[in-house]
């Protein structure tokens, strides 16, 4: 992301969410009725349940961006349920948060501490956004220079209000593949140094050769996200990523493609749109 410049990357997101209310209802996995207002996006409510808006959110192009975006959010979705419902006093931790709206939209969370930690500049975007939308987000925003040292956002999560002795559930979402190794190395120490006794962290990743080797629509997406500063830099083969947690302290509990969850939820021939190759999600626990 450039400096003093809102995430780009982070508003198409936040636009691809709400889009799924183009889906016919017993398709759409995580509604969002926030997100196109990141983007000034006006067109999913206009079309919300109509043939025009089924079609579009159904055809390989724009519905494989949605149908991905759609799989990619249920599946943290789940595992935010599934963390509060074994820790209701637990606490949910976004790292780059972006434009993510959980501590909205979710009901589970209601309650419950929310820690947003992103660049001023998004979130500060973030907030003029849903103030204009007249929507007050309970979440702690706790915003970060990813230049400083790492090693200092854990006292800054604590100014933040942030209990280091209950459990936390990290959403590492959309994020590693725009970070350097070094950022990796140093946001993972982070994330374990705040992590209480059955904690969690759940992350998406790409496989490296979703970017050495993109597919036709990736050389698109790629091209895109470069142009805006945000270059795709880093990604582990699905193999590589239980060694490399678990030097860093984590034990992976689960490491799943998103194709694989795409099929869990929903007809194949609607989940073989979502062309997850390489895309993946991970939890793990400190070990």
């Amino acid at each position: 992301m450039k400096d003093a410049r809102p995430s780009l990357t982070a508003a198409w997101v936040a636009a691809a969410r709400t889009f799924g209310m183009l889906l016919p209802e017993e398709l759409e996995l995580a509604r969002d009725p926030y997100g196109a207002a990141f983007a000034k996006i006006r067109l999913p409510a206009r079309l919300a349940g109509s043939r025009i808006g089924h079609a579009l959110a159904l055809r390989p192009g724009l519905g494989t961006w949605v149908l991905y975006m759609q799989i990619r959010t249920r599946v943290l979705d789940d595992h935010v349920r599934a963390f509060i419902a074994a820790h209701p006093r637990g606490q949910i931790v976004l790292l780059g948060a972006g434009y993510d709206c959980r501590a909205i939209r979710l009901d589970e969370l209601a309650g419950v501490p929310v820690f947003e930690i992103d660049h001023p500049a998004t979130q500060q975007r973030k907030q003029r956004v849903l103030g204009r939308l007249s929507v007050t987000s309970p979440a702690h925003y706790v915003a970060w220079d990813f230049e400083k040292p790492m090693s200092e956002l854990v006292g800054a999560m604590g100014e933040a209000g942030f209990d280091r002795n209950a459990p936390s559930l990290t959403i590492w979402e959309g994020v590693t593949m725009y970070l350097s190794e070094g950022a990796i190395d140093a946001s993972l120490r982070a994330v374990h140094a705040w992590c209480a006794p059955g904690s969690q962290l759940a992350m998406t990743y790409y496989e490296r050769t979703r970017i050495e080797q993109p597919s036709p629509m990736m050389r698109l997406v790629r091209t895109v996200v470069r142009a805006g500063g945000e270059p795709f830099v880093w990604g582990w083969q699905a193999e590589e990523l239980s060694p490399y947690l678990a030097a860093r302290g984590f034990a992976v509990r689960e490491n799943r493609s998103l194709d694989d969850a795409a099929r869990d939820h929903w007809p194949p021939e609607v989940a073989a749109i979502v062309q997850a190759r390489g895309s993946r999600y991970c939890l793990a626990e400190p070990s």
